[in-house]
């Protein structure tokens, strides 16, 4: 179980997005990155092929790392702890106290 999951409300806390909130686009467990709408734009070139007949130039997201980012609970940056409620271990926002899911 990780402390950020897909759809999640995040604000980026460091590199050239800094300030920046996006919703959760995917989470890769295994490299630890996630992409976040809007944030971390990437030019990408690319081949004329039968999904995109025209090709060129296109802009993207660029995963950014799970260290990063800061889970957003109304309004406010929070950290994310864990505790088991009547035995289903949910995320706990450490501002607030308030259960996430």
């Amino acid at each position: 179980m990780h402390k950020i999951k897909k759809d999640d409300l995040v604000k980026i806390i460091a590199g050239k997005d800094k300030d920046k909130t996006g919703k959760i686009l995917s989470v890769n467990t295994k490299k630890n990155t996630v992409l976040v709408e809007g944030c971390n734009m990437v030019t990408k070139h690319s081949k004329p092929s039968a999904a995109n007949q025209q090709g060129g130039i296109i802009h993207q997201e660029g995963p950014i790392d799970v260290s990063n980012v800061m889970l957003v609970v109304d309004g406010k940056a929070t950290r994310v702890g864990f505790e088991v409620k009547d035995g289903k271990k949910v995320r706990v926002a450490k501002a607030t106290g308030k259960v996430i899911d």
